[in-house]
């Protein structure tokens, strides 16, 4: 009933391919166009545990975040993920860094309760991160705000701010790059993950109190987003999170 071809096309509308990072590879990764994408699984990342269960349970499709090939590949081994997705028959399409510029860090304010009224900066035409007016939050309840509504086992925090925060930046990933545009927005928060020590020093001497609510915690939300996008757009269409999609991490706390 559908091909590849239909759900980029659909892709294409939400977050066009073209808003992508140069370093990115968003886009088909594995397949072509024509084939067959009536059974589509989704993950964060694409890895052998992902690969195995798409072909064991005859999905066609694997719609991830993060692209299952970011370099070219000179040798390719049939054990590897790639290896495994040809020898399985199964394809997989990547919405990464166009569908953050689009759409990604909206999704994370909803699910955080925040409300965007501005982005933390523009790079090539496309909006990059969230930017939120707060009526007032202390740091120690932002920090269980993400928990709670993210699912993190952990987020790691400073204590920049003794006073409640009310102009809150949000970058699913890694978005440390991008706190001296946040500070320049005059935010006083920022949530992200990722966050690197030096970040948070500089963060605390610019008085910036930036929460670390891990990468893949931030963006997970992609995959029920696009279940049911695409179970509306697409009649009669099987979509799946993957069972073995989840955080490679282990966290002791």
């Amino acid at each position: 009933m559908y091909t590849i071809s239909d759900i980029y096309g659909f892709i294409e509308e939400l977050a066009p391919f073209s808003l992508q990072e140069g370093y990115d590879n968003s886009g088909l990764c594995v397949g072509n166009m024509s084939m067959p994408a009536d059974k589509v699984m989704l993950s964060l990342d694409c890895t052998k545990d992902v690969a195995r269960e798409a072909a064991e349970k005859g999905f066609q499709l694997v719609l991830t975040h993060h692209p299952v090939i970011f370099r070219g590949i000179k040798q390719l081994d049939p054990e590897s993920v790639v290896g495994q997705l040809v020898r399985g028959n199964v394809a997989v399409l990547s919405a990464h860094t166009n569908f953050d510029s689009t759409v990604m860090n909206k999704i994370l304010c909803e699910k955080l309760g925040l409300i965007p009224d501005d982005c933390i900066t523009v790079e090539h035409g496309a909006e990059m991160g969230c930017i939120c007016g707060h009526q007032g939050i202390m740091a120690a309840d932002l920090a269980v705000l993400c928990k709670e509504k993210l699912g993190t086992p952990t987020v790691r925090y400073d204590h920049a701010k003794n006073t409640p925060l009310r102009k809150i930046a949000v970058c699913s990933g890694s978005g440390g790059s991008f706190m001296g545009d946040v500070i320049a927005k005059g935010c006083d928060a920022f949530i992200t993950g990722d966050v690197k020590h030096d970040v948070f020093v500089d963060a605390y001497n610019a008085g910036l109190t930036v929460f670390d609510a891990g990468h893949y915690y931030t963006e997970n939300i992609f995959c029920d987003y696009m279940k049911k996008a695409l179970t509306e757009r697409f009649e009669g269409i099987i979509v799946e999170v993957a069972e073995s999609s989840f955080d490679v991490v282990e966290w002791y706390t």
